[in-house]
């Protein structure tokens, strides 16, 4: 196509189109993403439109400043091409106009393996895999754990500091609607009067997700995985399937999964453009989502 072509910021309800598109592509978005995403960057989900119809659609999501001298953080995702007009350049215009826009953030991404040396012609680099582990999880003796607990009002604070140490920069936003899934809970570590991690499962079109999942040793990720993991079987009986999304670097992580009796299903290949983020990776045993980091 040679015509011009507008870009410009979705509407909600475009965002909610853009998550359906995911849905089709086999990415298994939670029911309630969307609202969440959106609110971390109302101006952040681009769409190129043709003939007056959503054509492709990318998030180029920025947050705060991510510490002395760096211009912010950012994160790219939802990068779709409508099936019927793929290989006609439309989706790597809008892939300009989403790099343009971030122009000096640090970016991330979550890309498929066989796209990295796409990322990496844009000046992306591999930082490390990520790993979704799915099955029926085997929730142990059901028995909970004292140390974790429900998130009240009176934990947010502490709770969105545990998310600042672990992702990087402050979302509170996304907080706000992350931590209230529709179908689903958030639960918070406690020990000794302190927040030390939290995770959040939420309700997808297939199954459950888990994400975060921050905890400072593997015990207290095993404690929080089981606390979630229970509340998947509340919402739907029958063993729903559940996903994590585990760095491949942390092996506690990793084994965590395995011993729940999950399986490696797909994987992702997390890089950046600009100074990778010094993330705690030891404490992060399940990441937020492919789509925001």
């Amino acid at each position: 196509m040679s015509e011009d072509l507008p870009i410009r910021p979705l509407s909600a309800a475009e965002v909610e189109m853009a998550v359906e598109w995911a849905a089709r592509e086999g990415w298994n978005p939670g029911l309630a993403d969307a609202a969440a995403f959106h609110a971390q960057d109302r101006e952040g989900f681009l769409g190129l439109f043709a003939h007056g119809e959503l054509a492709a659609t990318l998030s180029a999501v920025r947050y705060g400043a991510s510490g002395p001298g760096r211009a912010g953080f950012a994160f790219l995702g939802f990068y779709i091409c409508r099936p019927d007009l793929r290989g006609q350049g439309l989706g790597f215009r809008l892939w300009q106009a989403g790099m343009a826009r971030l122009a000096g953030c640090t970016i991330g991404l979550d890309g498929v393996a066989a796209q990295q040396a796409n990322y990496a012609a844009s000046g992306f680099v591999l930082a490390h895999r990520n790993i979704r582990y799915g099955g029926v999880a085997a929730v142990g003796d059901g028995v909970p754990d004292a140390r974790v607990i429900a998130v009240t009002p009176a934990l947010r604070a502490a709770v969105a500091a545990c998310d600042t140490a672990h992702f990087g920069v402050p979302r509170p936003d996304f907080l706000a609607l992350w931590l209230e899934p529709p179908v689903g809970a958030a639960r918070v570590l406690v020990e000794d009067g302190a927040v030390t991690g939290y995770g959040v499962i939420r309700r997808c079109r297939e199954g459950f997700k888990i994400g975060p999942l921050f905890a400072p040793t593997a015990a207290g990720a095993r404690a929080l995985f089981a606390a979630l993991a229970v509340e998947a079987g509340r919402a739907e009986a029958g063993g729903a399937p559940l996903f994590l999304d585990v760095p491949e670097p942390n092996g506690a992580a990793r084994a965590l999964a395995e011993q729940a009796g999950l399986s490696p299903v797909f994987e992702t290949a997390r890089m950046y453009r600009g100074p990778a983020p010094d993330l705690p990776l030891a404490r992060i045993f399940g990441i937020t989502s492919y789509e925001l980091g």
